[in-house]
This record gives C-alpha cells, structure tokens and sequence, in this order.
C-alpha cells in the first residue's frame, strides 16, 4: 500500500509574481523529469508541493531531484514565463454584487467595469474546484475584503473579486467573493479533449462583451451505457455508491481531486479475494449498501467494515469470494463497525476513464453515484470461483466503539496545537469524501497564504474545530494543518461513523524546530 509524504518548495512568504513566476519555472522542469515515486505536484502561490511515496522514494532523493532542478532553470525560461499564455475572457458585466461594489470603493460601476478589465492577471495558482483560477492583482481601488456572510452558491461562470485577487467560479460552488458579472466562455469543461482553459502561469484578460452565458458542462460518464459483458443490474441504490479505483494521480495542479477509495486497504483486500490487481475499478458502497441482480453468473468478493452481502437474504461469509448466479440478488446489512465497504467483481468493471483514472469526482462532475436502472459490466472475464476459494486473507480489525488516530507533525504544527488534539476525545460531527468534522476542544488554528493541502491533513480553521482531510478534499485550501493522520491508520479514519468518539494521538521525534523543516524546503 502507498505512503504518501509530501515536501513544500517555499519561494516566498507573501505573494510576489516574480517568484511565483519562478515557481511555475520549478513546476514545468519537474514534470518533464518526473520521478518513480513522485504522486503528484501542487504550484500554490508561495509554494510548490511535491507528494511521493515514501514506500519506493527517500524524501532525501526527493531534496536532491528539486535541488538540482532549481539550480538548472535558466533565465530565458523564466522570461518566458513571465510572458505565458494570454487568454482573453469574454464577461458580461451584471454581477450581483456590481452595485454594492461601486457604493464600496467609491466608483461607479461603469469605471469598476474598466478598471476590472483594463489589465492583464496572472494565474497564480489553479484549484479550489477543478480549474478555478487564482489571479492577481487586482487595481488598488477594487480591493475589498470578502463577504461577511459567504453565499451558500455561487452561479457557474460568475466572475469575483477579493482582496488582490479575482477569479471566475467554472463551477457552482460556495463562495465568499464579490460578483462583478459572468464569464461567457467554459473555462472547465470534462467532456472535452483538453478540459481546462486555464493553468498555472497564463495571463487572463477580461473583456466586457454581451452574449448568453454557456451551459453547464455535462457530467462525464465513467462507464459505457451499452456495456460489452453486462453483468450487474442496479435495482435499487444505496446512499452513495461509487465508482473508485487507484485514484487520479498527477492533477493536483488543475485542482482536480485525489478520489479513489477512501480505505485504500479495503478496497485492495476485496481486488485481491477477486483475484484483480490492486487498483482494478470497483464499487466503494457508504452506510446503506445497493440491491444488484445477477445478468450473467459472476465471481465477487467484499471487503471492509461497513456492511455485509445477502444473496437471498442469507449472509455471505466475510472476506471469501463468491458466485452471484443470473437472475439472483445481492444486497447489503449495515453494520455498526464502520461506513465503507467494497465490492470487487473478477475481472473488474468496465469504464471510460478520465485522465488516468476511472474515479468519480462529484465535484468535478466526472461521473456520478449509481441510480436504479444503470448497468455495469466487465471490464474482462475474471477467473473462476474455483481458482480463488484457496486464497487466505487476514481479517480486518473490528472497529472499537471509541477509535483511536495517529497523528504526526503537520506543516502548521506547534506544540499548543498538539496537545489541544491529544486533550479529550472529539465526537464525528458529519463526514463525507472530503472530509470528517470534529467536535470537541477548541484547537488552535489559524490561516495561511493558500497552499496544499496533504492527504490525511488535520485542518484547523480560526474557530478551533478540526476537520480531517479525506480523498476528495480540495487541493489548495488557507487554514493551519497542525497534524497529519499517520498513513496506516487512514483506512481507520474513513470507517469512522456519525457520533463516534474519536482519540488522536500525537507521535512526535525531535524538537519543534525540525518539524517545519521537515515540511518545507527553500527555493
């Protein structure tokens, strides 16, 4: 199983183009000589973020590849960078907050529509939802603070401004910005052959145009409508069940999500009892598994702690393949062990993948959950049942009433916030694929210049509750990361249930002052 560390390359500590040019220098060098071992890498506005697996790199390896990269940029290249791409964005100037921000700084709307267009932006970093833009700066006469009260949606394509920067929301999300009016080209678009209009390093003008506004891009299916061997029917599905594989590597910098299973353990230990390989495409199933019957005989196998399989209503013995004939049914009994469980089919299921990976990605409408009617099939013929029912597997776990997660030094840490964490327990509040909340002691947290944020990372806003950051976390996010959760007790964290108490058990080696060190490196 991966191991995922990370490393920041710092450049500066407030945003400064001319470094962040030089950043994106790093970050184009880099992906031309990638490492084995090298996961993903991650231009913020300060930092660049390296993620590896420690299980196959030396972090020192790691130091020394950015190093002798770093020496290696030559200035022609960083001229050229400070040209980048130019793109222009069409806007129709009627946003919501058009007014308000006229009364605010003193202009009328029609000189806040020039100077909002009368410049060119850099692109400092891509992230937040897949493809969203981080520009800057802004003409000093615009700069206002966000909204008191952020909106709970933000219309597609709304183009905003706050503090120094602006930016165009290519999905509708949340949002704290200022509206000024609405893009009239798809900046992200999945269905197309190159999704993203946009990366890091381009240079974005604004244009007052009339004209409609672009549909919302369409979700992009994951699996053929007409499969080859159809071998699954959904009759009924479960709350949430997902298409998962190994996960989206190397994207980080579009902003697209990591996905892939939450219990990566899980899911590899169902792949294996199907005689796949690890990696192979099948279902994560979340608390209330789906009804499926048979279309063909086929060999499956479940594992995790979430539910158990019924054919007929008899249960199946755990952590053993077994055949679901044509026509039979298969269901799932939740358990009170843990939320997540995985279905694995031999041979796996047939997709369509999107950029490497056959994950679902909500957020980035790449595909999407089950719905009764869809029909799954192969992705080839797996072994038979006969070739697998001599295989051994070690049981999972139980899951304790009471749960207890390694923690390890995170790029935020300070002793205080440490021990706030290994104070008292802390209660699940609510959970998703991004993330956990905790209940519990206030933690000190606080705010950074947005940057990474790691798989697993312990997030800790002003207000002092903790978030623990999941598989389909954003990718770039401006709050304190005191700790990670330790990489062998993630598949704990995603088995985690509403309410459940929760310890966490800070493991700490050498002084404070090694911890960011570890973390960060200087450009």
């Amino acid at each position: 199983m991966q191991r995922l560390e990370g490393l920041y390359v710092q450049f500066c500590t407030e945003l400064d183009r001319q470094q962040n040019i030089r950043l994106h220098a790093l970050h184009r060098r880099l992906q031309g000589d990638l490492l084995n071992g090298v996961t993903d890498l991650y231009p913020g506005y300060v930092n660049l973020y390296i993620e590896f697996d420690a299980a196959v790199l030396h972090r020192g390896r790691v130091r020394g590849w950015v190093t002798e990269h770093l020496r290696a940029v030559p200035e022609q290249e960083l001229a050229a960078g400070a040209a980048g791409r130019r793109i222009d964005i069409p806007v129709r100037y009627d946003g919501e907050d058009l007014e308000d921000v006229a009364a605010q700084t003193g202009l009328s709307p029609a000189e806040v529509v020039r100077q909002h267009s009368a410049q060119a932006y850099h692109v400092y970093a891509v992230g937040f939802t897949p493809g969203f833009p981080f520009l800057g700066e802004l003409p000093p006469r615009l700069r206002l603070p966000r909204r008191s009260t952020p909106r709970a949606a933000v219309p597609f394509n709304a183009v905003a401004i706050a503090a120094a920067q602006s930016c165009v929301y290519v999905l509708p999300s949340p949002g704290g910005w200022h509206l000024l009016g609405t893009a009239l080209t798809t900046i992200y678009d999945p269905n197309r052959p190159q999704p993203f209009l946009i990366s890091p390093g381009d240079s974005v003008r604004f244009v007052a145009a009339p004209g409609d506004t672009p549909p919302l891009p369409s979700v992009r299916p994951l699996w053929p409508a007409a499969p080859q061997f159809p071998a699954l029917h959904v009759i009924k599905p479960g709350l949430l069940d997902m298409l998962v594989d190994a996960g989206r590597f190397r994207q980080a910098h579009y902003g697209l999500a990591r996905s892939g299973p939450l219990d990566q353990h899980s899911a590899d230990l169902a792949n294996r009892l199907a005689g796949n390989s690890p990696g192979t495409p099948l279902l994560e199933l979340t608390l209330l598994g789906p009804k499926l019957t048979a279309l063909q005989d086929v060999t499956l196998a479940v594992a995790g702690l979430g539910m158990i399989p019924q054919i007929g209503g008899q249960a199946v013995a755990a952590q053993t393949p077994f055949l679901l004939r044509a026509g039979q049914m298969l269901d799932f009994k939740p358990t009170d062990q843990g939320a997540r469980s995985y279905l694995a089919v031999a041979g796996g299921l047939e997709t369509q993948p999107f950029l490497g990976s056959s994950s679902v990605d909500r957020t980035g409408r790449i595909g999407r959950p089950l719905q009764a009617g869809d029909v799954l099939g192969l992705g080839s013929l797996g072994r038979p049942l006969t070739d697998l029912t001599d295989a051994v597997f070690a049981p999972l776990p139980p899951l304790l009433a009471e749960v207890t997660l390694r923690l390890l030094p995170g790029p935020q840490a300070s002793f205080e916030a440490l021990v706030a964490l290994a104070s008292a327990p802390f209660r699940v509040a609510s959970g998703d694929r991004m993330g956990i909340r905790l209940s519990g002691p206030d933690v000190p947290g606080g705010q950074v210049i947005s940057e990474a944020t790691p798989q697993g990372a312990v997030q800790v806003t002003p207000a002092g509750q903790p978030i623990l950051l999941l598989a389909d976390r954003g990718r770039i996010g401006g709050y304190h990361k005191p700790a990670v959760i330790h990489p062998d007790d993630l598949p704990l964290a995603a088995q985690l249930r509403p309410n459940q108490l929760v310890h966490l058990r800070p493991y700490v080696s050498g002084p404070p002052d090694t911890w960011a060190r570890h973390w960060f490196m200087p450009a």
